[in-house]
């Protein structure tokens, strides 16, 4: 398969509660865009980078290491930070595409919205660590909180996991409430069915950006 250029690099963002099939989908649509051909990167957050993988460490696997919402916070932010210049921008400046799971509306969503860290607050440490890099399509993946958290648990709680339902329930609230403030750029997806049909439906909204 021939190489494929862009006249740009395109940023895509994957998001959505627990359980959502987030990080099955991102690399799905990754394999599918390499084999048309495309220059394609696929990267995680919190990790993505040396410094990133230690920060997910603490976050998600410390067990039960109490950490404040806002503290967790600056932990994600300075996570993103690093993968913005050491991954993000680079690629796109070599008009790649860019596929990451997660970016600045899960921190939206799980700090501001479930953690209750004021929304300003979260809106100005996105922007800082981000450099004011915003994604071309962000899909969300949209399931009901009890499913969700049952497809997680079934493959391992992580310390995010742990935490009670209504945060759960604030965290998946928030997340739709910026898709309505933003339908342009965030699609939302219902997970329902198959992973084929989803995968489907997210391949769809990516190739309406990439063209």
């Amino acid at each position: 398969m021939a190489k494929k250029s862009l006249k740009r690099g395109v940023f895509i963002t994957f998001e959505g509660p627990e359980g959502c099939g987030k990080s099955t989908q991102s690399k799905l649509l990754c394999e599918y865009l390499k084999k048309l051909g495309y220059d394609c990167v696929l990267s995680r957050e919190p990790g993505g980078t040396r410094a990133g993988e230690e920060i997910r460490r603490i976050l998600l696997h410390s067990g039960d290491m109490k950490i404040s919402d806002l503290a967790e916070l600056f932990l994600f932010e300075a996570s993103r930070a690093q993968i913005v210049k050491e991954v993000i921008t680079p690629a796109i400046k070599k008009r790649k595409i860019v596929i990451c799971d997660r970016y600045t509306d899960a921190t939206l969503s799980y700090q501001g919205y479930g953690g209750k860290v004021a929304i300003g607050t979260v809106r100005t440490l996105n922007d800082i660590a981000s450099g004011g890099l915003a994604p071309d399509l962000t899909i969300l993946l949209d399931i009901d909180v009890a499913a969700g958290l049952r497809r997680a648990g079934a493959k391992g709680t992580d310390r995010m996991e742990k935490k009670d339902v209504d945060y759960h329930k604030r965290v998946r609230d928030g997340y739709l409430r910026l898709a309505a403030a933003d339908p342009g750029r965030v699609r939302v997806i219902r997970v329902r069915g198959t992973i084929g049909r989803t995968q489907g439906l997210v391949r769809q909204e990516a190739r309406r950006v990439i063209r």
